[in-house]
C-alpha cells in the first residue's frame, strides 16, 4: 500500500513537472491610445502575474491554452486564451479598450410639480458638482502630477471576494508585492524635495549668499547637500521663512566644513 501511495505521489509529480515545463516566457505588447504603464496581466492557468511597462510590454511564463486575465483601471477588464500560433512565434499583442463611464439619464428643461423639495431641485439655483452621483471619478483639489497620479492609480483600484466574505484589492497588492508602489512613493518623494529646493533657493539664495559667498560651481552641490538631510521634508511643509534661513545657513557652515576636511585630506 505504501508503495502504491509513493507511485502516485511521484506521477503527480511528474504531471505538475511536465505542465510548467511546457511553459516558457511569452513577449506580450498593451496597445492603447493612453498610458499602458503599470497593467496587471494575470496568468490564471498557472497563476502567474507581470505587470506592463512604460511601452506596454510584459514577459509572463505561459503555453497555449492558458487564460490571461488583464486589469487596468483606465480600461475595461478583458481574458485572452493563449493560441498554439502565439506560443509558437512567442509573442503577441492585445488592444485595450479604454473605460467610458455612462452619465444617468438628465432632464433638459425647468419641470414644476408644486412640490417644493421637487421644485427647487428643477430650479435654477447652482449647486457643487457631485462628481460620484455622475458616476465620474472626481478631483477638486490641486492637480496630481503625472507620478503622484501613477502612484495613486498604483494604490487603488476595485475590490474583489475571494470567498467566505473575504474582500482583497488585487490591483493595490500586486502592486505592492512587486514593488511598484514603494518605487512610485520613492519618486514622488523626491519629486516634492526637488519642487520644495527650486523654490527654497529662489527665494533665499540671493540672502545666504549675500555675505556668505561660495563658488558658483559648487552651489548646486551645496543645495544637494541640504535636500539630503532628513528634516529637509519636514522643514518644507512648515514653510517658515525665517526657519528656513537659518537651516540653510547652517547647512551652508556643515558643507564649507565638510569640503575643508576633504581638501586637507
Amino acid at each position: 500500500m505504501k508503495r502504491i501511495n509513493l507511485l502516485i505521489v511521484l506521477v503527480v509529480l511528474f504531471l505538475t513537472s511536465s505542465l510548467y515545463a511546457q511553459r516558457k516566457e511569452l513577449k506580450g505588447q498593451l496597445i492603447a491610445d493612453d498610458d499602458v504603464e503599470g497593467i496587471h496581466i494575470l496568468n490564471k492557468t498557472a497563476l502567474k502575474y507581470a505587470i506592463s511597462n512604460e511601452d506596454g510590454s510584459f514577459l509572463i511564463l505561459a503555453k497555449a491554452t492558458d487564460t490571461l486575465s488583464i486589469s487596468g483601471l483606465k480600461y475595461e477588464s478583458m481574458e485572452v486564451v493563449i493560441s498554439q500560433s502565439m506560443e509558437d512565434l512567442g509573442e503577441f499583442s492585445v488592444q485595450l479598450t479604454e473605460k467610458i463611464n455612462e452619465l444617468r439619464e438628465v432632464i433638459v428643461g425647468k419641470i414644476l410639480t408644486g412640490s417644493l423639495e421637487s421644485d427647487l431641485e428643477n430650479s435654477d439655483a447652482k449647486t457643487d458638482i457631485n462628481f460620484y452621483d455622475l458616476g465620474i471619478p472626481g478631483y477638486t483639489g490641486k492637480p496630481l502630477t503625472l507620478n503622484e497620479q501613477k502612484l495613486h492609480d498604483a494604490d487603488a483600484g476595485p475590490w474583489g471576494h475571494i470567498g467566505l466574505g473575504f474582500g482583497v484589492n488585487l490591483h493595490k497588492l500586486l502592486n505592492k508585492v512587486s514593488g511598484r508602489t514603494k518605487k512610485l512613493k520613492e519618486i514622488v518623494e523626491l519629486d516634492d524635495k526637488e519642487r520644495c529646493m527650486n523654490r527654497l533657493r529662489t527665494d533665499y539664495e540671493s540672502i545666504i549668499f549675500e555675505n556668505d559667498s561660495l563658488a558658483e560651481q559648487h552651489k548646486n552641490e551645496y543645495f544637494m547637500f541640504c535636500q539630503e538631510d532628513q528634516g529637509f521634508k519636514a522643514l518644507c511643509d512648515r514653510k517658515n521663512d525665517l526657519e528656513s534661513i537659518e537651516f540653510l545657513q547652517e547647512k551652508l557652515k556643515a558643507y564649507k566644513e565638510n569640503r575643508e576636511s576633504v581638501t586637507k585630506e
